[in-house]
């Protein structure tokens, strides 16, 4: 049986509008949006042929039309928006991270589990097909006994002391700033090709522009790569990491390393990952997301490229086009956003999501305090959930 559901999005930045692609391409209806006032909210809606326009977040969600709710707002507003729509009795597709500490997180999940509802968070990276491939491989066991898993996640974008966004500032962005919003994806992507999960992390957070010029006036994130005009700035101080260097132990007794950065010039989205292990190991960049390379001790290395007649089920399942056909950044978000789609249609909410779930979004809140704490402290820290 296939559905054509009805959307609501609330906040119009750079990934909002991401999302109403995304849902569009299933044949979903976006019905309405909301920004940070209604005059954002109309001109966005003209510029995106969406429907209605609400000047709040309640006024969308008391829409009867309206079945998914599209949490892109804010972090410091998503608690109060999933509240607000998981109480209304819409489904919900959050951004990530989930809230801003992890107590919030805790509650969503709670909530959750009293809702006949989808509740899902938007690890959409995961949904590049070659990572489900990846993932397939590693339980088949080809690796063999996963001993190390390194890597990075690379931006350029604020680079620059004119470089801004809300994020910097932990009244809205929490008390993590490229770890929540980069680094968890890379966190979160790892364990989800492995099945392992984090037991203990080391951390060591930095900023590497304490002041930094914002703009008077908001700035969209990437969108002030592309500003020539002079703007207006005030200094503003900030104590937000823009880069860090994490170590990790995994429940198998596995290693780990990341390094985050959105000051490493030239690296425009670059997530990457290695896992070693005692048979072989696999790697995979976003910046080549049709890739996935395969590595031997005792014959020639490969590169698997995207091809679903090739691939396993759950790989195909998120794959839309045939081989040589990139699917890139847009894709994710459609795939992750069919997912909960084919759940709502099941209507079994007791069955285990094969999509990102609360849980999920939880247990990366943890990992990012309990990050936040050992660079604090300059110890490890066990994870508890």
């Amino acid at each position: 049986m296939k559905k054509n559901f009805k959307v609501g999005v609330v906040g119009l930045g750079f990934i909002g509008p991401a999302h109403i692609e995304g849902v569009r391409r299933l044949g979903d209806v976006v019905v309405g949006i909301v920004g940070k006032d209604l005059q954002e909210a109309q001109t966005a809606a003209e510029a995106l042929h969406v429907e209605k326009a609400y000047a709040t977040f309640d006024e969308m969600i008391a829409d009867p039309e309206i079945e998914i709710v599209h949490v892109c707002s804010p972090n410091y507003l998503h608690y109060s928006h999933t509240v607000k729509a998981l109480e209304a009795g819409k489904h919900v597709i959050c951004e990530k991270p989930l809230t801003v500490t992890a107590e919030e997180s805790k509650a969503l999940v709670e909530l959750a589990k009293t809702k006949q509802l989808a509740c899902s968070v938007n690890y959409n990276l995961r949904y590049y097909p070659v990572n489900h491939e990846a993932r397939e491989i590693v339980q088949k066991g080809e690796l063999g006994k996963i001993h190390n898993i390194h890597g990075a996640y690379l931006q350029d974008w604020l680079l620059y002391p004119t470089d801004w966004n809300w994020r910097l500032l932990p009244k809205e962005g929490g008390a993590l700033c490229s770890v929540a919003d980069i680094g968890s994806h890379w966190i979160d992507m790892v364990m989800f090709v492995t099945g392992l999960r984090v037991s203990e992390v080391m951390a060591d957070l930095g900023t590497s522009i304490p002041v930094r010029k914002r703009p008077l006036g908001e700035v969209e994130t990437f969108a002030g790569k592309m500003t020539k005009k002079e703007m207006a700035y005030e200094e503003v101080h900030v104590t937000g990491d823009d880069f860090a260097n994490i170590l990790f132990r995994f429940d198998n007794g596995a290693k780990g390393s990341l390094a985050v950065s959105q000051v490493s010039a030239g690296r425009k989205n670059s997530l990457s990952y290695e896992i070693d292990g005692s048979a072989s190991a696999l790697a995979w960049n976003s910046e080549s997301p049709d890739a996935l390379w395969r590595g031997y001790r005792g014959r020639y290395n490969e590169v698997l490229i995207k091809d679903p007649s090739l691939m396993n089920p759950a790989a195909q399942s998120v794959a839309s086009y045939p081989g040589g056909h990139t699917e890139g950044f847009p894709d994710t978000f459609k795939q992750l956003a069919k997912k909960v789609n084919q759940y709502i249609l099941k209507g079994d909410f007791s069955a285990k999501p094969d999509f990102p779930t609360f849980e999920d979004g939880h247990r990366a809140l943890v990992i990012e305090e309990a990050i936040l704490e050992s660079s604090q402290t300059g110890k490890w820290v066990k994870i508890s959930e």
